[in-house]
């Protein structure tokens, strides 16, 4: 079993330099934005773009629910740890992203060639585990999107989901697993880079 020790470089991907720069190298989780609206059509956009991201079963579990008006600011701010919650205020919009646990009721739509891939999931246990792990990938191909429409994203877990889950959520549906807020970013936005770790140390060969 030996580490990756490979050269990398941009030259080796499909994307070209800008576009890695916009997606990964420059992107940055932003703690203030300024008070350019974020638009339906563009979440929209990022939406018909990372639903193409892969799930297991092509379940796609992941909801997002858009937190706009301040009536709505002002039910989940008190679920927003104090470190988060000025920025939260602050932000253009705010994403609620959870997993729908009924994910199971679309599969005969979205899995077509095996409808009884439904009754597969019919333990709720395994069902719910199956949507947040899910979710949480779609999660992160939200992010890429974020970033892909050119917007910045600050995903926060400094909250508490269940309270934001009875708020916003009290059927039991959906599980909160991830709050973003996004926008354009403001002064002072981010704080340094933090370190990355290398190839060699993340990735072996057997």
């Amino acid at each position: 079993m030996t580490r990756a020790s490979v050269a990398v470089g941009p030259d080796l991907l499909a994307l070209d330099r800008e576009a890695q720069d916009l997606l990964f190298r420059a992107a940055r989780t932003a703690n203030t934005f300024t008070d350019e609206p974020v638009t339906d059509a563009q979440v929209a956009a990022i939406h018909d773009l990372v639903r193409y991201g892969p799930t297991a079963l092509n379940g796609q579990p992941l909801r997002v629910l858009l937190v706009r008006s301040a009536p709505a600011r002002a039910r989940l701010l008190p679920h927003v740890s104090a470190g988060n919650r000025a920025k939260t205020a602050a932000a253009p919009l705010v994403a609620v992203l959870a997993a729908d646990v009924d994910f199971h009721h679309r599969l005969p739509e979205l899995f077509p060639h095996r409808p009884e891939a439904k009754d597969w999931l019919a333990d709720r246990a395994e069902r719910v585990a199956q949507a947040r792990f899910n979710a949480t990938l779609q999660a992160g191909y939200f992010l890429l999107g974020v970033r892909a429409a050119g917007l910045a994203a600050g995903p926060m877990a400094g909250f508490d989901a269940a309270g934001v889950q009875g708020e916003f959520f009290p059927d039991g549906r959906h599980q909160v697993l991830l709050l973003v807020n996004i926008g354009r970013p403001g002064p002072d936005a981010w704080h340094d880079r933090l370190p990355r770790l290398a190839a060699g140390e993340v990735i072996r060969t057997l």
